[in-house]
């Protein structure tokens, strides 16, 4: 499902009144001439994942007046990298065009998704560029309607893929969750082979670098 963003010159008021500018090292007026630079285009304004990961992002996640929270199993989240088919720019921040939460592929794995996203020529959503997306439109985050972020893989020592594949719901309070985070966003994950009636599958048209 798509959702309209604000302007690229709101979003970036938005990233700098929640300080994600500090947390990344950037300044301000960075992230103003960024967002002036990409005023041209349509899209979600992103701060580069190797300056705020999502440890750090997580945290600004509101729902419900619900701070964000990361499920305590994944205490590796930062360690979950760009895969190939959702390589980033080399840039400090960069423009997500067409965002979209992937509705029509619930119920899918992500197994399953990826392939027909990668058909559609698209790009999946990494875990630091869909808490970006919630940052701007919370509403994105409806119980029942959430999403997957399949950009993002754990790569073992191996070479292979961790079967852990990064989403973002509404918790439910139940669990090692805690009652204190009913109705709190939750980065959590699911295994690369299930599906999930209320997980979508977040996804752009592209990335456009924005200048340093």
């Amino acid at each position: 499902m798509h959702f309209d963003l604000p302007p690229i010159d709101q979003q970036a008021e938005r990233l700098i009144e929640l300080g994600v500018h500090e947390m990344a090292g950037l300044s301000a007026g960075d992230v103003r001439a960024a967002a002036a630079a990409g005023q041209g285009d349509v899209g979600l304004l992103t701060v580069h994942e190797r300056l705020a990961p999502a440890s750090v992002l997580a945290s600004q996640l509101v729902h419900k007046n619900k701070r964000g929270f990361i499920v305590v199993d994944m205490a590796d989240v930062d360690l979950f990298a760009p895969t190939e088919p959702a390589a980033l720019p080399d840039t400090a921040m960069y423009l997500l065009g067409e965002v979209d939460r992937g509705d029509h592929l619930a119920n899918w794995s992500p197994d399953e998704a990826l392939p027909a996203i990668v058909e559609a020529d698209r790009t999946p959503l990494t875990l630091t560029e869909g808490i970006h997306w919630l940052l701007q439109r919370p509403d994105v985050l409806e119980r029942g309607k959430c999403f997957m972020t399949i950009g993002s893989r754990l790569r073992k020592p191996d070479g292979s893929f961790d079967t852990r594949t990064p989403a973002v719901w509404i918790s439910n309070g139940t669990g090692r969750d805690g009652k204190d985070n009913r109705n709190a966003p939750k980065v959590g994950w699911c295994w690369w082979g299930n599906r999930h009636t209320w997980l979508g599958f977040a996804s752009a048209s592209d990335r456009i670098p924005l200048p340093n």
